[in-house]
């Protein structure tokens, strides 16, 4: 599962680690789950990088629609232990949950707390685990 942060970052950076990530997805390397909650929140975020990603207003509706498509998506599910500090991260862990994914990958410091709890890694400790 691949938090919004890192597909972002994955688009706004493809050479970074979150970027490498996000090519092994779209190469079917990776299967990936996302809820509504987090296309929603995906949806507010790149115009704000549109400095970069230089996209019309359609682009951006374009690519929550194929994210959609490519992705299995999942409702998120309550949470039944250690929750995060940010109340807007609760969503994205009840995805977590309700895939029973094997990784929530994210550079989100509230989550990344509860890695101890949870199945949360950085996308660095994930890619040297499973891409390079």
């Amino acid at each position: 599962m691949l938090d919004t942060n890192v597909l972002v970052s994955g688009l706004a950076y493809p050479g970074s680690v979150p970027g490498r990530i996000v090519a092994a997805w779209r190469q079917g390397a990776l299967d990936v789950v996302l809820s509504r909650a987090i296309l929603d929140e995906l949806s507010r975020v790149p115009p704000r990088l549109n400095h970069r990603l230089h996209w019309q207003e359609s682009d951006f509706a374009d690519l929550i629609d194929l994210l959609a498509l490519m992705a299995d998506l999942v409702d998120p599910i309550a949470i039944d232990g250690p929750a995060p500090n940010d109340a807007t991260d609760i969503p994205i862990l009840g995805t977590l949950l309700a895939a029973q994914a094997d990784y929530l990958i994210t550079g989100d410091a509230d989550l990344l707390a509860l890695g101890e709890s949870y199945p949360i890694l950085a996308p660095a400790g994930f890619w040297r685990r499973h891409g390079g």
